[in-house]
């Protein structure tokens, strides 16, 4: 466990998950930015705008709360009306009003949403895996034993 790394020569303990954190995170990222690239180039969407239509494409009956998809993607609801916005302008994407209350707003897939992701869903994958797989060739300093160790580091923790 982290909290139990000896100490340094100089006496301050070495923060070994720090450290691994931002290795994972700056690999994440990197990993990120070359599936948004080449999502990009090849369905014309990023990969923001396609994980929001794959969540709305697992979603019961299509849609979702446009403050639950901000939610799952990490956005603020701001953000998502504009992207939402450029998934309309593609007509892959509507939104629509709760019938219940009249105030919430729903996001839901349209059948060309659904196509690209249909569409995407292999070469997604096998990008995806080739991605991971040359972690070794595209970040030196991060193996498997360094996710490991961040992951094994999550029940070591403490709760918030």
């Amino acid at each position: 466990m982290y909290m139990n790394r000896p100490l340094g020569e100089d006496g301050d303990s070495f923060d070994h998950l720090v450290d691994d954190w931002f290795q994972v995170a700056a690999f994440v990222a990197a990993v990120d930015a070359n599936l948004g690239k080449w999502l990009n180039g090849r369905y014309g969407v990023g990969l923001t705008e396609y994980n929001a239509l794959r969540h709305l494409s697992a979603a019961p009956d299509k849609e979702l709360r446009i403050n639950e998809l901000a939610n799952r993607i990490g956005l603020n609801q701001s953000s998502v009306t504009r992207l939402l916005g450029r998934l309309e302008a593609r007509n892959l994407t509507r939104r629509e009003t709760c019938f219940e209350d009249g105030r919430g707003v729903y996001a839901v897939i349209t059948e060309g949403g659904e196509a690209l992701i249909v569409d995407a869903r292999d070469p997604y994958r096998a990008h995806l895996e080739h991605a991971l797989s040359s972690v070794e060739a595209t970040s030196p300093a991060l193996g498997a034993h360094v996710v490991g160790r961040v992951l094994a580091s999550i029940g070591g923790l403490p709760a918030s």
